[in-house]
């Protein structure tokens, strides 16, 4: 029987806690496959009294016997892939003889993260919050036909192929009078990608297909979040993959036939970093205090994220276009001891209101309401208190999917399994 794949992907603005279900359900698959997205992701794992901050490779690589691909979808910065490796190799973890990179994911050049600081300073107070790694210029060399990929690392004329692309970049910067100093970069850089070169390439398409066809099962891990999304975010203020489950089909090359339980991950509140429309942020006390208790700062850059309540509306839209077969509640535990919580259930725009998601996420659009009862400040994984059970209960009914998954603190093991909630009508 031919193995599926699942796809676990964020349904908010990102930093849903991903890689913490990922490494949850890691040990029910033989292969946890990244499908888009780069090191502007950072996905935090703790266990054991550990933390882990995962950026390219997939969050399955700290559970023995299972495959992690990277795949084509994916843009890698050698620099950032190796100093992760290092960091894994202090911790003991060797990612080697389980990791694998497809050939075709493209990589970040110093270069890249240059015209990335341009762009950004170029756009002035109409930013769009980047993270400056590079990952919108390298998709746009992608789409351009300009790209530089993992397989051009095993040809002999790589440093030609590498010549050329920085030789257009700097084309660029002249042509915006724009002069980084990125070279003190490149022998850095070049020599990270020589030691990529380590690692095991392979067609992605073709190896995954290969162990699906022998009945293998696998995750596909998204990055960012379904709000971020290139086509289907709060555009421009958006990253620039597919971060939704179509994305999985074209980032690993797998039919969406083969597509089974699609996972979307949300917070019991919402969070967003950099600029863009937020309707329901708290810019009061109490969102501070949400910021504080979820320890709510950027994995991978530090940033403090903005905090407000869960948008149905919002969440409602995710679980529509990604075909969400099922819901992951991660940070209950951050509401715990509120004597209230709020849950926008419909927008209000231009004195009208509505429950559907609007084209554009503009001043005009206002929150509307519904406060439901606190859950008193001990939250253990069983039994859950009654009105945490009934924001529950809430949420299904609004979105109209099961929320499988209760996370009730940072741990692997402050994780709660529903397995018998019910699909609500």
């Amino acid at each position: 029987m031919a193995g599926k794949v699942d796809v676990i992907l964020g349904a908010q603005w990102g930093d849903e806690g991903k890689g913490k279900v990922v490494d949850v359900v890691a040990p029910h698959y033989a292969v946890i496959a990244r499908f888009q997205g780069g090191p502007n992701a950072g996905h935090t794992l703790i266990f054991d009294g550990r933390k882990h901050v995962l950026h390219t490779i997939p969050s399955g690589v700290f559970r023995p016997g299972v495959w992690n691909l990277v795949g084509n979808g994916v843009v890698i910065d050698p620099v950032t892939f190796m100093q992760e490796v290092k960091e894994l190799d202090a911790a003991g973890v060797d990612v080697r003889p389980n990791l694998l990179i497809s050939r075709r994911a493209h990589l970040i050049l110093p270069t890249h993260r240059a015209l990335d600081e341009a762009s950004e300073a170029d756009k002035g107070q109409a930013k769009i919050g980047s993270t400056l790694k590079g990952i919108g210029p390298t998709y746009m060399d992608k789409t351009g036909r300009n790209g530089l990929r993992v397989g051009d690392l095993e040809q002999p004329d790589f440093r030609g192929r590498y010549g050329a692309l920085v030789a257009k970049h700097e084309r660029l910067f002249r042509i915006h009078d724009h002069h980084p100093e990125w070279r003190s970069q490149e022998a850095e850089w070049l020599a990270a990608a020589e030691a990529m070169r380590g690692f095991r390439f392979v067609d992605g398409a073709q190896w995954l297909n290969e162990r699906l066809a022998q009945g293998d099962d696998v995750m596909a891990e998204g990055a960012q979040g379904t709000m971020l999304d290139i086509d289907f975010g709060t555009y421009p203020f958006v990253t620039s993959s597919n971060t939704i489950s179509a994305g999985a089909c074209s980032g690993l090359g797998v039919g969406p036939a083969r597509i089974g339980k699609v996972i979307g991950i949300f917070k019991a509140y919402c969070t967003r970093v950099g600029s863009g429309p937020f309707p329901t942020e708290l810019h009061d006390d109490t969102g501070e205090a949400i910021r504080k208790a979820g320890n709510e700062y950027g994995a991978t850059t530090g940033r403090p994220r903005r905090c407000g309540w869960l948008d149905l509306p919002a969440l409602r839209y995710a679980a529509m276009i990604n075909g969400v077969t099922e819901l992951a509640m991660m940070k209950a535990d951050v509401l715990s001891g509120m004597p209230r919580v709020r849950v926008c259930t419909a927008y209000r725009v231009h004195g009208r209101e509505t429950t559907g998601f609007p084209f554009d996420l503009d001043d005009a659009v206002q929150p509307v309401y519904t406060d439901l009862p606190g859950w008193g400040p001990a939250v253990a994984n069983k039994p859950l208190p009654d009105e945490l059970e009934a924001y529950i209960a809430f949420v299904e009914k609004a979105v109209g999917v099961p929320v499988r998954i209760v996370s009730l603190g940072p741990d692997r093991a402050e994780t709660l399994m529903r397995e018998k909630a019910a699909v609500p009508r």
